[in-house]
């Protein structure tokens, strides 16, 4: 019993610290940019950059996080991340100058990379490490009670606050998140066992494997971006929908708050890379049903599929890595969040300068949903390289190691 409670703290202080970085740090600039837009003078190019910046922070604190193998800096690099997290979020409203939102941004991206990357490598670590499943399901179903929270927060606060009052509005919600995001994850174990007296030996892929996984995880990061960037700006302004961005975002954080779980189950029965395939190509779907058909139903059916799929895939690839590596799970995290971070830098900048040049937002999906494409045929090539290293190993000549 004690035992079950210590998970559910562990996992909970995950949930809050999720929310945090990227709920309110990261996604509640996406429900606030029409408002910015309208009120505070941000230009349609201008937004792509400060996007851009965001997940040059991320990129950056991925790198990072790549590159340390201490548990205990890890921990201490956490808990500054989470409280970073909370003064950029407040330097949002305290100024309309645009670099110091680009340093905001740049900042939110740092603290978003410490929850994301730290602080799920420290809970799969804890998990492992006290015999219990491997599955980040849970933990990850804080993304999307973040971008739920996030839309639900802007709806409501909309009718009163203008775009600076909701900036602090967040920096206070952020402050009541920081409590349990921090009490409830404790120091981490530094022995080489588990609980139970078991070795924890890393098993990393081959070089080979991690290329293609890394070009797949690629692809995964540019047709997450754009939708998850711009998508209220771009209901906001398809025929019949202005209004209806927050909603078509909030039905995004609602298919996203289970799905993490949902696929957990799914790749139990069908397997990792087939999970991801199928995610893959429900998400190209999600991507491309707002400007194919059009209408309110269609563009929330495609953000229940987007939120439904994009968090799935994150979640079944850092699993993955954590399982290559269960004594220093952030370093293959580091690495495949080093690519799909690159895509997030180059995806809203893109997408920006495709809507100045063309006046729409829909070339930007298009892009995104032709890369999802391409991502998807990487992962079956991936299939077979899995199949191959297998036989290797079998035959007693494995693929050297990375």
């Amino acid at each position: 019993m004690t035992s079950q409670r210590e998970r559910i703290k562990v996992l909970g202080a995950g949930i809050f610290s999720l929310i945090l970085v990227l709920g309110v740090a990261r996604f509640s600039y996406t429900p606030l940019l029409p408002l910015m837009q309208q009120q505070a003078g941000l230009g349609v190019a201008e937004a792509g950059w400060l996007a851009a910046i965001n997940y040059a922070g991320y990129l950056s604190g991925a790198l990072i996080a790549s590159l340390i193998s201490d548990l205990v800096l890890k921990d201490k690099l956490y808990r500054i991340g989470l409280v970073t997290a909370i003064l950029s979020t407040a330097a949002m409203g305290m100024s309309t100058d645009l670099t110091v939102w680009a340093i905001s941004r740049f900042v939110a991206g740092l603290s978003s990379a410490a929850g994301m990357l730290l602080g799920t490598g420290l809970i799969l670590n804890w998990l492992i490490r006290h015999n219990h499943r491997s599955e980040l399901g849970i933990h990850f179903a804080g993304i999307g009670l973040g971008i739920a929270g996030c839309a639900s927060a802007v709806a409501v606060m909309s009718h009163g606050l203008d775009w600076r009052e909701q900036w602090f509005a967040f920096t206070l919600i952020g402050c009541v998140l920081l409590i349990p995001a921090l009490a409830w994850l404790p120091a981490p174990d530094t022995s080489g066992i588990t609980q139970s007296g078991q070795k924890m030996e890393d098993k990393p892929p081959s070089p080979l494997f991690m290329r293609l996984f890394m070009a797949a995880y690629f692809c995964a990061g540019i047709g997450y971006v754009v939708s998850a960037t711009f998508i209220v700006a771009i209901i906001e302004r398809l025929p019949g929908l202005t209004g209806q961005g927050n909603w078509v975002f909030l039905a995004i954080g609602i298919g996203a708050a289970p799905a993490c779980i949902n696929w957990d189950f799914i790749a139990r029965r069908i397997g990792d890379l087939n999970a991801l395939i199928a995610a893959a190509i429900l998400q190209i779907v999600g991507i491309l049903l707002p400007v194919m058909i059009g209408g309110l139903g269609a563009a929330i059916f495609g953000a229940l599929l987007f939120g439904g799929t994009f968090i799935g895939m994150v979640s079944l690839v850092l699993t993955m890595a954590g399982r290559y590596y269960p004594t220093r799970p952030a370093k293959m995290m580091g690495k495949m969040t080093l690519s799909y971070g690159a895509a997030q830098i180059i995806g809203p900048a893109v997408t920006g300068w495709l809507a100045t040049s063309l006046g729409s937002y829909n070339a930007g999906l298009y892009l995104a949903a032709t890369v999802m494409a391409i991502g998807t045929l990487l992962l079956w090539l991936l299939k077979n390289v899995e199949r191959r290293d297998a036989l290797q190993a079998q035959l007693g000549t494995p693929c050297p190691q990375s």
